[in-house]
């Protein structure tokens, strides 16, 4: 009986131990932490902004960077580390590693309510393993591949105690002279639309519950891709029409996708700058589209709001909290002005409490006041990070991004075993490989060309490699590019001494691989040109090896569509290879001697010349229509120049041989809710088994206002071997007809529709069905 007692009681007193313990451990857990265990979001962040001052309200909407971070813009904010302490500062951007992540959080946990701080960075192409820029990866025409490098980019950045990335980006765009044309998927707002889609649930997984998961920011809401002459952050204007039938399809992808967090954009729309646009913020973008996440500004967008001349920085605050705006990234004007501004009625503590209870949610879908800490942990960068599994996913990315434009006679794939001469100033050149706005690589990881081609084990026997000239002669342009550190640098040797080492090398070799392009930084935000031409310098040596009269192969990199037309003449053969990351190299190599057959297709169409612009598919029939006969007077096109571009949208060529049936429809007759399938037999007629992607274009004949000539509605991607054909299905339905009239109702009209199905948007409209 003693025993038993003596059991009973040393029982109980664990159980109270245990129970003293972890009552001492919740006592010393924050507050929120606590309460975020159990009950809804919305119970939780009601009952946390209860418990708020003012001040520590407005504090949660005020986006920082510290000083000696990552640079995406010209500010720096000042004083950091004691507003975290006071609960001013609601998220860091630009910060990365776990050991510097971490102490920022330990100061958040200093704050009275200890709320967590939310880390951002622009992860838009990879974070150290630097994929292709999104340009490039664009032409994949591959939703999955695309979805998959978000992933690898989530994987890595959340290792590194990144939790929010400023991507993707979703600005349609038809004019390349704007520098940022690199970052977006082009021209088409389908194919953009199923491009942002796949982003969101990329970064995002299934509901960000997982550390791997990061929340995504659409941007540049809204119409930022049309800013005027092409050049940045420039006037943008545009009928109603266009912004719904064209520009904003993305945005509402991503929406739907269930983005967690939508960018404003630093232009102005009908004379509104975006950040401070109520239409837009609060009318599209909750009313209508149903968003319920997350709203920030670009870096310091709201203080500009005062250049665009709206006024002083408390009335553009006031301005952007009222139009919807949360968040307010580096300027520091909702900090500063804000609790004035509702002393004197110019905001509303309802208007403060509903941008600080997006913030707060924000960070409760991601977890954070479960785990403060949930992003950081020591031991993952090691394991995550540029492992050899994500280089090679990398390699294939980018192989799977290039656009073969030209292979006269079948130059390529290269003879393993042959003599090269690889010239061109990009042929050996790490600090330009991994393209704009990698703000998180080191480029001195990255392969070149040169390393790529030496390292396939069925390489030729000989590579005869010679620089032939500098990426341009122009030191006032190199000196523009050269801002975030040297991407243009100069070989000390005359011009002519280059050329005559590059021919040369030609001389003594069967056939001539030219590497030539933009420097990185030609692209990217604030890098818009007027001049998209090669380099002078780049021209010159093209012309000497076309001279010597051996085969020509070039590789393009850039980030834009190039005017190209006597260098696309010039050779026999022309890979696009955009910028293609970290493995740009090998993966180029990949390509040029056959280890794997190029299916990439463009995203965005290529003008003959610069006076083209803007150039896109999808025009708009006028009343004195081009039909490209030989010129005719009074009609729609230019003395000097037909209308057709160099490269149209859709286009890209590859080892194989694609071969078209006509399209076939089930029916010529549909009615609303119904669909119709149109079907077409496509097959590999080359020697190489290989992939094809296969485009559904639609034509609306008559309608109650013009309508494009053609409209991309559907794609698929398909792999045949040499030989093999396939039935190629598409189904066409209600939701493909429908269109924004100028009332703005989103609708089909009863009518004819014509239909094509091919290789590019070039393809004929050779069947018609009736929606009745």
């Amino acid at each position: 009986m003693i025993m038993k007692r003596e059991k009973v009681s040393s029982a109980l007193t664990s159980a109270l131990t245990l129970a003293l313990t972890l009552t001492l451990a919740l006592t010393l857990l924050p507050t929120p932490l606590i309460q975020a265990q159990s009950g809804s979001m919305s119970t939780y962040i009601s009952s946390l902004m209860a418990k708020m001052t003012l001040e520590e309200k407005i504090g949660q909407l005020n986006l920082l960077t510290q000083g000696g971070t990552i640079p995406t813009g010209s500010a720096v904010s000042t004083d950091v580390e004691a507003k975290i302490r006071k609960g001013q500062v609601g998220g860091i951007f630009g910060l990365t590693g776990p050991d510097k992540v971490r102490q920022a959080q330990d100061l958040a946990m200093q704050s009275r309510l200890k709320i967590p701080l939310i880390f951002g960075l622009d992860v838009i192409h990879g974070y150290k393993t630097v994929l292709p820029v999104p340009l490039g990866l664009s032409c994949s025409w591959d939703t999955a591949l695309i979805q998959r490098a978000a992933r690898l980019s989530a994987r890595e950045a959340s290792a590194d105690g990144i939790c929010w990335t400023f991507s993707p980006m979703v600005d349609i765009s038809r004019d390349p002279r704007w520098g940022r044309v690199a970052e977006g998927a082009g021209e088409d707002p389908f194919l953009g639309s199923e491009i942002a889609k796949a982003y969101v649930r990329g970064y995002q997984g299934s509901n960000m519950s997982g550390s791997e998961e990061i929340m995504a920011c659409v941007k540049h809401f809204a119409l930022y891709g049309a800013s005027e002459a092409g050049r940045d952050y420039n006037t943008v204007d545009m009928s109603r029409g266009r912004m719904f039938n064209d520009y904003l399809p993305p945005y509402k992808a991503a929406v739907e996708a269930g983005v967690g967090s939508v960018m404003t954009s630093f232009n102005d729309v009908e004379g509104i700058p975006a950040s401070g646009n109520k239409w837009l913020l609060t009318d599209v973008l909750r009313n209508l589209w149903g968003f319920r996440g997350l709203t920030v500004s670009d870096y310091t967008s709201i203080n500009e709001m005062s250049n665009h001349g709206l006024g002083d920085l408390q009335r553009v605050s006031a301005m952007a909290l009222n139009a919807g705006c949360n968040m307010d990234m580096v300027g520091e004007g909702y900090l500063t002005t804000l609790e004035k501004s509702l002393k004197e009625k110019k905001v509303s503590l309802a208007q403060i409490d509903g941008a600080c209870r997006k913030v707060l949610e924000a960070k409760y879908k991601l977890g954070l006041f479960k785990d403060p800490y949930k992003y950081i942990d020591e031991s993952r960068p090691a394991g995550r990070i540029l492992t050899p599994v994500n280089r090679t996913e990398a390699r294939s990315i980018a192989a799977r991004s290039m656009v073969l434009v030209k292979n006269e006679n079948q130059i390529l794939p290269l003879k393993p075993g042959g003599s090269i001469a690889l010239v061109g100033p990009l042929a050996d050149d790490k600090r330009n490989m991994l393209g704009t706005w990698a703000v998180s690589g080191n480029w001195e990881h990255s392969v070149t060309v040169l390393e790529g081609i030496r390292n396939l084990a069925a390489g030729p026997g000989q590579v005869h490699y010679a620089k032939g000239c500098d990426i341009t002669e122009d030191d006032f342009l190199a000196g523009q590019a050269n801002v975030f550190g040297e991407r243009v640098t100069r070989d000390g040797r005359s011009a002519q001494a280059m050329i005559d080492e590059a021919v040369a090398a030609a001389r003594q070799s069967e056939v001539i691989v030219a590497v030539l392009g933009e420097a990185s930084e030609f692209t990217g935000e604030a890098s818009s040109m007027s001049n998209i031409d090669l380099p002078a310098s780049q021209k010159k040596l093209v012309e000497a090896l076309k001279a010597t009269g051996k085969p020509l192969v070039i590789v393009l990199m850039s980030g834009r569509p190039m005017t190209i037309e006597p260098e696309l003449n010039a050779s026999k053969g022309f890979l696009l290879s955009w910028f293609g990351g970290v493995e740009s190299g090998n993966a180029v190599a990949d390509v040029l001697y056959g280890k794997h057959n190029p299916s990439g297709k463009l995203s965005m169409t290529f003008p003959k010349n610069a006076g083209q612009i803007p150039i896109y598919y999808s025009i708009r029939s006028t009343g004195r229509p081009y039909r490209g006969e030989p010129f005719r007077k009074f009609k729609s096109n230019y003395l000097d120049v037909s209308n057709e571009p160099l490269l149209p949208f859709g286009y890209g060529l590859g080892y194989s041989r694609f071969e078209y049936g006509a399209p076939v429809l089930d029916k010529t007759k549909m009615k609303a809710g119904e669909k119709l399938t149109a079907s077409v037999t496509l097959k590999n007629t080359g020697p190489y088994d290989g992939e094809e992607t296969v485009q559904l274009y639609i034509r609306d004949q008559v309608a109650s206002v013009t309508r494009p000539v053609k409209e991309l509605k559907g794609f698929k991607k398909i792999f045949l071997r040499a030989g093999e054909e396939k039935k190629v299905e598409f189904e066409i339905r209600t939701e493909h007809l429908k269109f924004y009239n100028y009332r703005l109702a989103h609708l089909a009209e009863p009518g004819e529709f014509s239909l094509g199905i091919g290789g590019d948007s070039g393809v004929k409209m050779e069947a018609s069905f009736m929606l009745e």
